[in-house]
C-alpha cells in the first residue's frame, strides 16, 4: 500500500488499483505453488482468492476512468487517499467474506451449490459494467473539454483493455466452471485462461504510465507518418514518368 499511497500524493490515481490488482496476481501465483506442493486446499482458496481480488480491482479501474471523463469535477473533489483506501479496504476484504461463507453453512449441499453455481454466477457481474463504463466513456468524450486529448486516448486504451481482459480470459474460465459436465477442451482453455490472466494485468500497469503509452502512440504515428510519405512519393514518380517519356 505504500506505493499506491505515493501515487495518490503524485496525483496519479490510475495506478493505484494496477498496482493492488498486481498484488492480487502475486497472490495467485502463490496460490500455484500451494497448490502444487500437495497443499491443495491452502493453494485453491489462494487462487480463488486472487481471481476474485483482481476482478473486483478491474471494477475499480473502469470505473474511475469512466468517472475521469463523465463525471471529472465529481471525481476531482473526491479524489483523496482516505477514499483509495477505504475503496482498498473493501475490495480486499469482500473476497474473505464471500470465501468463507460457504462454511458458514452445516448443509453440504448449500456449501456445494455456493461453490458450484454462486460462486461462477458472480464473475458474470462485471461483465455488463465493464461494457456500460467503455460505452459511457466513449460517449463522454467529446463534452470533457477539461481532459486533454492524450489523456482521453489513454483512458479509452484502458477500458478497452479491460474489456478484452475480461472477455478472452475470465469469460472461458466462467464457462467452465457453470459447465455441468467435465469438457477436456473447456479444461485446457481455463488452465490456460488462468495462467495467462496475471500476466494480462501488466498491460494494465503499462498503460497507466503516460510515458509508456506516449513512446507507443509516438511509434504508431511515425509509422503512419513514414507509409504515408512513402506511398506520396511513389505516386509523384508514377505521375512524372509518362511526363518524362513524351519529353
Amino acid at each position: 500500500y505504500l506505493l499506491s499511497l505515493l501515487q495518490v500524493k503524485k496525483d496519479q490515481g490510475a495506478p493505484v488499483y494496477v498496482i493492488n490488482l498486481l498484488f492480487s496476481d502475486l497472490i495467485q501465483f502463490c496460490g500455484r505453488i500451494t497448490y502444487n506442493s500437495q497443499c491443495h486446499d491452502i493453494g485453491y482458496a489462494l487462487m480463488e482468492f486472487g481471481l476474485i481480488t483482481s476482478v473486483g480491482f478491474m471494477v475499480c479501474i473502469s470505473l474511475e476512468r469512466y468517472l475521469v471523463i463523465a463525471k471529472p469535477l465529481w471525481y476531482r473533489f473526491r479524489r483523496n487517499i482516505k477514499t483509495y483506501v477505504m475503496v482498498c479496504v473493501v475490495v480486499w476484504t469482500l473476497p474473505l467474506l464471500i470465501l468463507i461463507s460457504p462454511f458458514m453453512t452445516t448443509d453440504p449441499t448449500a456449501g456445494y451449490i455456493i461453490f458450484k453455481f454462486i460462486f461462477p454466477s458472480l464473475y458474470l457481474l462485471p461483465f455488463p459494467f465493464f461494457i456500460f463504463c467503455l460505452v459511457g466513456t466513449i460517449k463522454a468524450l467529446s463534452a470533457a473539454l477539461s481532459v486533454p486529448a492524450e489523456e482521453k486516448r489513454r483512458i479509452v486504451a484502458i477500458q478497452v483493455v479491460v474489456l478484452l481482459i475480461y472477455t478472452l480470459l475470465f469469460l472461458p474460465m466462467i464457462s467452465y466452471l457453470l459447465s455441468k459436465e467435465f469438457i477436456v477442451i473447456l479444461y485446457l482453455l481455463f488452465l490456460v485462461c488462468l495462467f495467462l490472466s496475471p500476466l494480462a494485468d501488466t498491460t494494465l500497469y503499462l498503460l497507466s504510465r503516460k510515458s509508456f503509452l506516449d513512446k507507443f502512440l509516438g511509434l504508431l504515428c511515425s509509422c503512419k507518418a513514414s507509409d504515408n510519405q512513402e506511398m506520396s512519393s511513389k505516386d509523384t514518380e508514377s505521375t512524372t514518368a509518362p511526363h518524362t517519356e513524351t519529353v
